[in-house]
């Protein structure tokens, strides 16, 4: 495995540069350096309310020459308020717009989740409720099949190359494949050492799905969000430790190894420049068999970011999409 390692058949480079929660005063530069230190997969959506800056980014390093348009993975999703057909488009156009792109590399359904249609001059991005002074969250059920025969004529007019979805469980990916004229290239799904999800990584690898693996570092995203706790950080896992005393690297850098090793892309996320370098420098070692299984023995089935929790405890609205 290289540092231009391609997983899939859609071949998705495999470390990309995660663009949740950066700030929207850094993003641009960040973007930008990223691209210097050697990332070439972008990950970012609308609801991120940063791909204008992204796109400024993303402008800044082509215009310097520091790559071309065809080497850069880019990624984008397509958000809850936009699931209905006539919108689905739209939503795309808007983050083409943002991030200054003819096309996407990649566009995903961001969340098995459809909410009623917020326009974007009334707010952008619309986020989780309909309206500021209404405190709960407003279903629209829209039938994925539908949503999905929108994504594909994305394909068919150019603006995107790839389609795929975010969150879904194995049940709703058997039920995609029954109908989908063109398959899902990828699927992004939590995983880290804590959510291991090996039977749906297995299912989708067998397909010929890319998985793309969010949070790599598990609790590291969330402990700032009071959405865990140090305890929860599984860098100071014994194994883990053990393993960068071993080869003589970070903690971090055997948790994204061992995701890169399990066959799924990864997208950590920092705007400290010697964190985005450490966290692609991971291609000039292996981690043992016996690692590998000691620390996908550390799974506890622990997700972090489930909307079930979020929309029941945030908006009072029960909205449960794992079981």
């Amino acid at each position: 495995m290289t540092n231009n390692s391609l997983i899939g058949e859609c071949k998705i480079p495999a470390v990309g540069m995660g663009l949740w929660k950066l700030d929207n005063d850094i993003a641009a530069k960040t973007v930008r350096d990223a691209i210097d230190i050697g990332y070439r997969h972008l990950d970012s959506a609308a609801d991120y309310g940063n791909e204008e800056q992204v796109g400024n980014g993303i402008y800044a390093a082509l215009n310097e020459g520091l790559c071309a348009r065809d080497n850069l993975w880019i990624t984008s999703k397509l958000w809850n308020t936009d699931h209905r057909p006539e919108h689905v488009a739209k939503g795309c156009e808007r983050s083409l717009n943002d991030l200054r792109l003819d096309y996407l590399d990649l566009y995903l359904i961001h969340f098995p989740i459809s909410l009623k249609h917020v326009p974007n001059s009334k707010r952008y991005p619309p986020g989780w409720l309909f309206d500021e002074d209404i405190q709960e969250m407003q279903i629209d059920p829209v039938p994925i099949h539908e949503t999905w025969a929108a994504m594909e004529e994305l394909v068919q007019s150019g603006k995107v190359k790839n389609i795929g979805v975010c969150n879904f469980t194995s049940g709703l990916m058997h039920d995609l494949l029954s109908y989908a004229k063109i398959p899902p290239a990828v699927l992004q799904v939590e995983s880290h050492p804590y959510l291991t999800q090996d039977r749906l990584v297995r299912m989708c690898q067998q397909r010929d799905i890319a998985v793309t693996a969010f949070s790599p570092l598990a609790a590291l995203s969330y402990i700032p969000m009071n959405m865990a706790g140090e305890g929860s950080n599984v860098l100071n896992e014994v194994v883990v430790k053990a393993a960068a005393i071993r080869i003589g690297r970070t903690p971090a850098q055997i948790v994204l190894r061992w995701a890169l090793q399990r066959g799924t892309a990864i997208i950590p996320k920092s705007s400290n420049r010697n964190r985005m370098t450490e966290n692609i420098a991971l291609f000039d070692f292996e981690l043992t068999a016996n690692e590998m299984a000691a620390i996908t023995a550390l799974n506890r089935n622990h997700r972090f970011n489930d909307p079930g929790n979020f929309c029941e405890n945030g908006f009072d609205t029960l909205y449960p999409i794992y079981d």
